[in-house]
């Protein structure tokens, strides 16, 4: 015969499989379409920079500007979300940043690109650290890393399809529907899915487990129960916003994310032209399509890699090691990338580069978790985010001026190393923090097991 302890862990274990079915494939589709159009600027770039007399480094600083918007409003984004609901202001930030991707079409020039590029950012923000923070409200911390992979597999699998589809629109959309380049036909088709998609939430995404109808209320009550408990467990529980930002933890963490991702947003928006130059490098000769394939490879084996490492860190309880050990394998990968005589031997060391960037991801995220509650979370994740996205503008501008200034990509990829170096230090310090949770972690999880 069961104990009431018992009975409540099958509720919650049948409540979170139940969420991931309804929600995950939901929430990766709508990250999948965000991300593609935030970085199909990087294959538009192949066309687009010598129509509109774009240098590398101006290049550089338009795809970068892109967070510059976005900076200034993730924190409130992320504030509001948490008090109007994840459903109605997902929604809005879908059609708003929809709309912007696709109007993208009609720029002339650069201002024009920047001006585009920075709108995008502005109706953007909030929407990955939201998810992350909506997240919160379903799963329990023992499935975090897990659940974040499947919902960051995103990431790479845009990669995988937006690459051959955005250069096959590319291909095909000079003439197309008026536009007199490829380029523009791939913005403005590109960006209406993302409107579509943010009308069709106001419908499908519950804000929390009571507000599910696909779910029973038992389940639904016991999940959120034990939600709450860990939450009024965890280090510092709500202190609320202001206390959040000022939170040392959390700027370390900002610095953590900002290595991170400066290698993951280098390697989104000059991986195609990486391919495209070698050409010139070893006088290998690829069409548009073949270099949106190509690119695609990296990606393809991150997303399996990243899936089984986050797996391994919630068995484990350990996150601290699984940021900063692929943080390290990914950022030796990218500097022997520029030692390689061979595109075959280049793509290999950027493959690990990209597994390690989108590995060290999912882990990262189970960090402020084991410390951060309610709107002290919300406020916590949408700096770390913010701050962390930032890279985003100077991974590009950064690597597009050493290209100028050099010739070649090289010295952007010695940036991208270091970057990723210093974040494995800093998560290194972070294991502490991880194990005064996972002890507690690990009696939930074996709980769970035995039911």
């Amino acid at each position: 015969m069961r104990t009431a302890t018992e009975g409540e862990g099958v509720l919650v274990s049948t409540a979170v499989r139940t969420a991931t079915k309804r929600l995950i494939p939901l929430l990766a589709l709508a990250y999948l379409l965000n991300y593609i159009d935030r970085v199909n600027v990087g294959f538009a770039a192949l066309t687009m920079n010598a129509d509109l007399g774009l240098s590398a480094a101006a290049y550089g600083l338009g795809a970068g500007l892109f967070f510059i918007g976005y900076f200034f409003f993730e924190v409130p984004s992320n504030v509001i979300l948490h008090r109007v609901g994840a459903r109605i202001w997902i929604a809005r930030i879908m059609v708003t940043w929809g709309v912007v991707a696709s109007s993208t079409a009609f720029i002339q020039g650069e201002i024009g690109f920047y001006v585009v590029r920075v709108l995008l950012g502005i109706a953007e923000a909030g929407f990955f650290p939201g998810i992350i923070l909506y997240l919160t409200y379903w799963f329990p911390r023992v499935e975090r890393a897990r659940i974040v992979a499947l919902f960051f597999l995103a990431v790479p699998l845009s990669s995988v399809v937006g690459g051959p589809l955005s250069t096959w629109l590319i291909s095909v959309g000079d003439g197309a529907l008026g536009f007199d380049a490829g380029w523009r036909f791939m913005f403005f088709v590109e960006g209406i899915p993302a409107v579509l998609l943010g009308i069709a939430v106001l419908w499908l995404l519950p804000d929390r487990p009571t507000r599910a109808r696909w779910l029973p209320a038992d389940q639904a009550v016991a999940l959120e129960e034990r939600i709450a408990a860990e939450d009024a467990a965890a280090a510092g529980q709500d202190r609320g916003v202001a206390a959040a930002l000022r939170d040392g933890r959390v700027v370390a963490l900002s610095v953590v994310y900002f290595g991170i991702v400066f290698g993951l947003y280098v390697l989104a928006f000059f991986l195609p032209q990486i391919v495209a130059g070698f050409e010139q490098q070893f006088g290998a000769d690829y069409s548009l399509v073949e270099v949106g394939l190509i690119t695609a490879v990296p990606y393809a084996i991150a997303s399996v890699t990243m899936v089984l490492w986050a797996r391994h860190s919630d068995r484990s309880g350990e996150r601290g090691l699984h940021v900063a050990v692929p943080a390290v394998v990914g950022a030796v990968a990218i500097a022997g990338a520029l030692y390689m005589d061979s595109p075959l031997l280049v793509m290999a060391c950027v493959t690990v580069c990209a597994i390690g960037v989108f590995a060290a991801i999912p882990p990262f995220w189970a960090l402020p978790n084991a410390f951060l509650t309610g709107a002290g979370a919300a406020a916590g994740i949408g700096l770390i985010n913010s701050f962390g996205n930032l890279s985003g503008f100077a991974g590009p501008f950064v690597a597009g001026w050493l290209k100028d200034l050099t010739g070649d990509s090289r010295a952007g990829m010695w940036v991208v190393a270091v970057m990723m170096l210093m974040s494995a230090a800093i998560a290194v310090a972070f294991r502490r923090t991880a194990q005064r949770t996972a002890a507690a972690d690990a009696a939930t999880r074996t709980g769970d097991r035995q039911q």
